[in-house]
Parts: structure tokens; C-alpha cells; sequence
């Protein structure tokens, strides 16, 4: 399976296309002389509303500027059937039939030759992305180099308004679940520092190891450009190892998760840490250091009270909601107000703490499900209860809003408030004594932070079911956070996140056990 565009791209491809998409892309797009940016300047305003601004396209089949973000270009392009125009920033093609920015192998060859001539004529430094075919090298310092860096001992610093790590990814085709992910994961602290430092060896082929990619993803995210990246190798990778998620059909975020991490944590295994595991059948690799925790059951006959219980691994933790067929359990307790985990917990209202006490509390299995006791050696009712055995670095959560069953298939809007700290302790295997009717019962050693988790990364889902679009929020250094949707990145505040549905919750532990 090839990472191929759109159709439409073909009814372009006629007589000098290639040439016709040579000058729009040195006039337009790149200018690299000073000439061409005079024209660009003066030339390349909306023909319908004169804005210069507005993110400008020009259509591919006539000479005809409009802006995208009052939808000129779009009239434009239905009138007169003109599907493809080009993104005069960024040089991304966008198709109107498809309704999206578009992957084309040789217009985007096209693009890199004719950015990289604009840089030689500006005098600039063309970086190793831009050359096409080539693979990221280690970096050798010449002489001249080493003596700037005698001279010059100093390390750059990262300031608190460093953008480097911020950058936007191009949907090919309905790969905004993708790109939330993505974004997500290449803002998870551990991950970033096991790829930027060069951990992983690789035992595949590069060009079908899904590490490998990650490793050039981070060096592309955290390379300083500003410009958004184009993830075609990416996508086809994933096609090639988790089939079902293959073609430009809507797919689950969540899906895609733990269908990224599964194919990144066999593609590790090659990896030192991976290797040192006693138990073969348990791996030490980067992925199961960072996202797997350890969930128990317990399952209590209810007749001689004995206590079965299995731990199994877990990568994220799926928690339903209030509005789905499932009854919700009234958690919350009367009055007006209460503060649980820093979250203003008012009356009526759903928490990420209630989705949590609903998961870890007992659950009567009834008598259509009795189990064999192993001390009355027949089968009795019993209860079964989850909680956490061990907590993982990185806790995911996943808001159960897609519902689907025999009778209907649905997206539960209902609003959860989620806390930018998160205390698991109550919800702790350990915890498990400190219960009184199903409620914590806070200890007075309020110095225990092992258990403490702070919010990183938002995955949110608009729309409905049939329908929507994912957009991710991202937190930079301690508190700064940016809502990233497919290429655009914009500045965001915490009342943004916060108030955001929620669909996917990335929460990271604040302090670390080193082994």
C-alpha cells in the first residue's frame, strides 16, 4: 500500500503542469528574490475582497487569488469547477472536492526543489529535511564549528516563550485523529527526551519501523521550523501495521492510540531496555516504562467472602459517562458545592473524580453471572471491584462518548469537569481499606505526592458521530497551552482546556521513582 493522493489530481496533470506549478510556486509561494517578493507583495491580494491577508490560495487552474477564511477562494472554486488550489504560506495543496489539504508525491518533490532553490538565492541555510530521499545523519561539527564552540561555551537557552516543539501537521484526508495523537505524543515528557537523545536501535528495516519515524517526527518537531509538517510517511506506516485503521474513512482517536502504541511497543523490543526484562513475558521497553500500569480485580464470593484477584497490564484507562445505557452512579453528595481534586464540583454535575469512583467501585455481578469459588468449590454471586495497582507515568483517560449497541449509535455530549492535578491515591489498590461507603476517607500525610499527576495534553472531539473533527490541547513548558488543529497552532488559556468537552486526558506523574 502506497501513501497516494487525492484522485482529483490526476484532471490537473496535463500538458506543462509541471512546469505551470514551477512558476506559481517561485512567483507565489517561495519568492526568493527580492523581484519576486515585490511582485508577491503587490500582486496576491483577494480578487474579491482585496485582503492581503486571511490565508491566501491561488487556484491552480487560472490566475485567481482568493482568501480561505472568508470562503472566496471556496466560490471560486465551485463556479468553475477548479478543484485544486495552492496555500500561498505554506505551499499545501488543497482540494474542494475532497475538503481537505491533499499528499501528492511529485507536486510535492516540486515543492521541495523550488524551496530549496529560494533559500540558496536568500543566502539561507537549506536544512537536511529539504533534501529529498536523504535520512537524518548525525551531526558532525566541522573545524570551523569547533572553534565557535570553544569561543562560544554557552548553551542556548530555552526561554519561557521557546516555540520550538510547537509545530502544526498537514491533514492528508481526514487525519485529524491522527495528528491529535501525535501532537500528544510528541509533547510527553519521557518520550520526547528517549527520541531527542538517540536511544533507539533499530533491528528493522528503517523504512517499516514505526520508531524509527517517531525519531524523525520528534527531530522535525523539535528542529526549530516553523512551517507545518507533512506526516505522509507516518500515515503509510500505520496503514502497513494496523490494517483496520487504512483509507481516508473517519477513524477513532482513541483507536488510533492504542493501535500507535501497540506497533511502537513491538517495534521497540529490539531496544536495550526491551532486551533487559528477566520475565520474557514482560517487556521493559520505552512504551511499557511510560504508559503501562497494572489494574486489579478483585472478585468476593458472597458467601465465604473469599477474594480472587488477577492484575493485568493496561495502557489507558475507558471510563462511561452519564447519559449512556449504563446507569451512572449518583456519586456526587447533596448540597451546593463540594472541592474534590481542585475541581468545583456543583450539584448535577459530572467530574473526572465521580467517572473514577464509578470504575473502582464494587460491582454486584448477579446470579446470570456466578462464578466457581475456590473455597465453597461450587458456583456463588459475588462482586468484582478495579482499582489501581500500579499507576503508569503517563495516565490516559477515555471518556466513553461514542456509544454503540444493537438499538442506536450515538456521541454522548455530556460535560465533565477535569483538574489540571489529579491525585490517585483514593482510587489505589492500597486505598482500598481507607473506603467508607465507597468514599475516600483523606489521610493526614499530605506531604505523599507519589500518586500526584498533572494534566499535558487535551484530545477533544467536535461534532457527532458521523461527522466531526478532533482538535488536541497541548501544554508547553509549565503553563503555557496551545490548541492545535491539524497545520494552525494559536494560543490558548487554561479556561479553554478546561472548559473543552474532553475526550482523551493525558495526565503525567509529577514525581518519578528513578530504578
Amino acid at each position: 500500500m502506497c501513501p497516494a493522493g487525492c484522485s482529483h489530481v490526476n484532471g490537473f496533470k496535463v500538458d506543462n503542469w509541471k512546469q505551470n506549478l514551477r512558476v506559481i510556486y517561485q512567483c507565489f509561494v517561495w519568492s526568493g528574490t527580492a523581484e519576486t517578493r515585490r511582485r508577491k507583495a503587490k500582486s496576491c491580494m483577494c480578487h474579491m475582497c482585496g485582503a492581503h491577508l486571511n490565508r491566501l490560495h491561488s487556484c491552480l487552474y487560472c490566475v485567481f487569488f482568493g482568501c480561505f477564511s472568508k470562503k472566496h477562494i471556496h466560490e471560486h472554486a465551485k463556479n468553475k469547477r477548479h478543484n485544486l488550489a495552492i496555500d500561498l504560506l505554506y505551499g499545501g495543496i488543497y482540494c474542494f472536492a475532497c475538503q481537505d489539504y491533499i499528499y501528492d508525491k511529485d507536486m510535492e518533490q516540486i515543492a521541495k526543489e523550488e524551496q530549496r532553490k529560494a533559500w540558496k538565492l536568500q543566502g539561507r541555510c537549506v536544512p537536511h529535511a529539504l533534501c529529498a530521499g536523504e535520512k537524518f545523519s548525525t551531526w558532525e561539527p566541522t573545524k570551523r564549528e569547533l572553534e565557535l564552540l570553544r569561543h562560544n561555551p554557552k548553551r542556548r537557552r530555552i526561554t519561557t516563550n521557546c516555540t520550538i516543539g510547537l509545530r502544526g501537521l498537514i491533514n492528508l484526508g481526514n487525519t485529524c485523529f491522527m495528528n491529535c495523537i501525535v501532537q500528544a505524543l510528541t509533547h510527553t515528557p519521557l518520550l520526547r527526551d528517549f527520541f531527542l537523545s538517540d536511544r533507539h536501535k533499530c533491528e528493522m528495516q528503517s523504512n517499516s519501523c514505526l520508531v524509527c519515524e517517531m525519531s524523525q517526527l520528534f527531530q522535525e518537531f523539535y528542529s526549530g521550523h516553523r512551517s507545518p509538517h507533512i506526516p505522509f510517511r507516518l500515515l503509510h506506516l500505520v496503514w502497513t501495521h494496523a490494517r483496520h485503521l487504512a483509507g481516508y474513512e473517519q477513524q477513532d482517536a482513541h483507536e488510533f492510540l492504542i493501535a500507535a502504541l501497540d506497533v511502537l511497543h513491538r517495534h521497540c523490543k529490539g531496544d536495550d531496555n526491551g532486551k533487559k526484562a528477566n520475565n520474557p513475558n514482560h517487556c521493559n521497553c520505552i512504551i511499557d516504562q511510560i504508559f503501562t500500569g497494572g489494574l486489579q480485580s478483585d472478585v468476593t464470593c458472597q458467601v465465604c467472602h473469599g477474594v480472587s484477584t488477577t492484575i493485568d497490564p493496561f495502557w489507558d484507562i475507558s471510563l462511561d459517562l452519564p447519559g449512556s445505557s449504563m446507569p451512572f452512579w449518583p456519586l456526587s453528595p447533596g448540597g451546593d458545592s463540594t472541592v474534590v481534586n481542585g475541581e468545583c464540583h456543583m450539584t448535577g454535575s459530572t467530574t473526572l473524580t465521580d467517572c473514577l469512583r464509578r470504575f473502582t467501585r464494587p460491582e454486584h455481578l448477579g446470579s446470570s453471572a456466578k462464578i466457581k469459588c475456590g473455597g465453597c468449590h461450587s458456583y456463588q454471586e459475588s462482586t468484582k471491584q478495579l482499582t489501581m495497582k500500579k499507576l503508569p507515568i503517563v495516565a490516559c483517560f477515555h471518556l466513553k462518548r461514542f456509544e454503540h449497541s444493537a438499538k442506536l449509535r450515538r456521541k454522548i455530549t455530556t460535560y465533565v469537569s477535569f483538574p489540571l492535578e489529579l491525585d490517585m491515591t483514593p482510587f489505589m489498590a492500597s486505598s482500598k481499606e481507607s473506603r467508607v461507603n465507597g468514599q475516600y476517607q483523606q489521610s493526614v500525610d499530605v506531604l505523599n505526592n507519589d500518586n500526584k499527576y498533572s494534566l499535558f495534553a487535551v484530545v477533544n472531539h467536535q461534532g457527532t458521530l458521523e461527522s466531526g473533527h478532533y482538535t488536541s490541547f497541548i501544554r508547553q513548558h509549565k503553563d503555557q497551552w496551545f490548541k492545535c488543529d491539524d497545520a494552525i497552532i494559536t494560543k490558548a488559556s487554561i479556561k479553554d482546556v478546561l472548559d473543552s468537552e474532553g475526550y482523551l486526558l493525558f495526565y503525567h506523574k509529577q514525581f518519578l521513582e528513578y530504578e
